[in-house]
Order: C-alpha cells, then structure tokens, then sequence
C-alpha cells in the first residue's frame, strides 16, 4: 500500500497557503454570496490566518513552539489583533464597513507573511518550522469484524453531523420579522431636532423606514401636526395634554423590499404660535385602520 506524506521545511508552503486562502475569500465578498462555502472561509479568515501569520513572524523555528501551542496561539492572537484593527479603522475615514476590515484584515496577514517569510528564510534548513504527515490507506480487510462495525458508525457519525451542518447553514431560517421607524434631524443624528422654532420657520427631519418582514412591504407614511394645550390638573398635581385639531400635512407610499430602506427628508413649518406634537404614523400593506408603528415630536413655535 502506497503511503502519501504531506510535508514542508525547506519552502514554507503554510505561509503560500495563509495568503492563498486569505484571497480566496475576496471574490465571494466582492460579489456578495451566501452560502457555508463563505460563512467557513469568512471565520477561517477572522478567526485563525492573522493569528496565524502573526505567531509565524513571531516564532519562525520549529524549536520555539509545538504546533498544538502555534494552533492554540494563532486563535487567541486573532480574536485579539482583529478587534484592533476594527478599533484603528473607526478612527480613519474608512469607517468600519466589511470591505474595509476584510481589506485591513487581509493586509496586516500577508504583511505578517512576508516578515515570517523573512525571517524564517534567514535560519538554516533544519531549524525551520516543520510539517510532515503521513497518510495510509485503510487496511480493511485486516479489521476485526468489531472495529470494522465501530469504524462504520463513526464514519456514518460524522457524515451525518455534516450533513446537518451543511442543512443549517444552507437552508434559510426565518428570524423575528419587524420594521424599523425612525425619525432623524437634518444630519441624520438623534441629537438636534427641531423642537423649538419660530413662527414659520422651516423644521426638517429624515423620515425612515427599515424592512425586515421577510418580504416586500407596502408602506405608507402619514405625519400629522396636532395642536395641544397643556392645562394643570390639581387632582394629579400635574400638566394634562389636551389635542385641539390636527391637519395632515403629508402622506406618502411605497414598496419596500426586504432588508432595505426607505427614506426622505421631510420640511414643514407651523404658522402659529402655541404648542404642537408632530405626529408619524406608519401603515403597511393598505391597512390603513390601526397604526402599525407610530412617533411623535414635541414642538414649541414662539
């Protein structure tokens, strides 16, 4: 029986293999798949390449560390190197975005590569880091007819535990379905909205909706400006909202699908002085009876 043997110590053929499969992952980013093939290489590459690459730079002899210590390292330094590099990115005009940090993730990897190309290269031979592996055929034939009975169930073990993985990973799984509603001021930040102006003084805000139903919606916006007076109560020893009018001051439609947003910037302005709520209501599918989402901002127009 031919044996097959995997090995390396002249060429360092692991660190060939970190940026090979650090650049296998680019294209289903750029594209955008789904799948295991990419949820599998995405956390190979967040989890162990750059931890990898880095105790390569670190520890470039076969006498520094055994493997199990290098594989075990490798884990630790990742999950520690990539919250930095996340860390680094939110300070530049990137941003934390997914093609920045797979960008700057793939990056600090093949330059920890070349370093440990680099001083790896600089040892002799024989203080390398080493691999060897040897795999041989089964003997089956040679097998009692119990170890054959115990090899056949794990192996039928571990097919099916792969099957399932690869179920759950495949077959889309329905979460909790909901829609984000919110309203923004004029810079897109919860901080500066128009609660006091004066008397028809334009006040804007960004209207938004965000779709996580499963399917596509058919939203409708109403926003309606209701008049109040505050008047005292002396049982509760406090102010009592009273709604005078309201008037509708826009309503808008549309289909949103799944996973997106719909958004706009909505100006207005109030002709009269007094005391206001500012009042967003959100419909879905032509149910027009009941609100499914609501807001409401306080205005005061002197």
């Amino acid at each position: 029986m031919r044996t097959m043997r995997i090995a390396f110590r002249e060429k360092p053929y692991d660190l060939l293999a970190v940026v090979v499969l650090g650049l296998a992952l680019i294209p289903f980013v750029a594209i955008e798949a789904t799948g295991p093939v990419r949820i599998v290489l995405g956390l190979f590459f967040v989890l162990f390449l750059p931890g990898y690459a880095l105790i390569a730079t670190l520890f470039p002899g076969s006498k520094d560390i055994d493997w199990i210590e290098r594989v075990a390292l490798s884990l630790g330094l990742s999950i520690a190197v990539v919250p930095l590099l996340g860390l680094v990115l939110n300070y530049t005009p990137w941003g934390i975005r997914l093609e920045s940090i797979i960008t700057t993730v793939l990056m600090f990897t093949v330059g920890m590569c070349a370093v440990a190309y680099y001083r790896r290269m600089r040892l002799p031979v024989e203080e390398r880091l080493s691999f060897a592996v040897n795999i041989q055929p089964i003997a089956w034939k040679e097998y009692a007819p119990l170890d054959k009975a115990l090899t056949i169930v794990l192996v039928a073990s571990v097919i099916l535990t792969a099957g399932v993985f690869a179920y759950v990973m495949i077959v889309p799984h329905e979460g909790e379905k909901f829609t984000e509603f919110y309203i923004l001021d004029k810079n897109g930040t919860a901080a500066d909205y128009p609660t006091r102006l004066n008397v028809s003084e334009q006040g804007t805000v960004i209207v938004g909706v965000n779709n996580h139903e499963s399917s596509t919606m058919n939203y409708t916006v109403r926003i309606v400006l209701v008049t109040v007076q505050f008047v005292y109560n002396v049982s509760t020893g406090r102010n009592d909202t009273i709604e005078i009018a309201n008037l509708t001051l826009d309503s808008r439609s549309a289909f949103v699908g799944d996973g997106l947003d719909w958004k706009w910037f909505f100006n207005f302005t109030v002709s009269q002085l007094g005391d206001y709520k500012l009042r967003f209501l959100l419909y879905t599918n032509d149910q027009q009876s009941t609100p499914y989402r609501s807001l409401h901002l306080w205005i005061k127009v002197t």
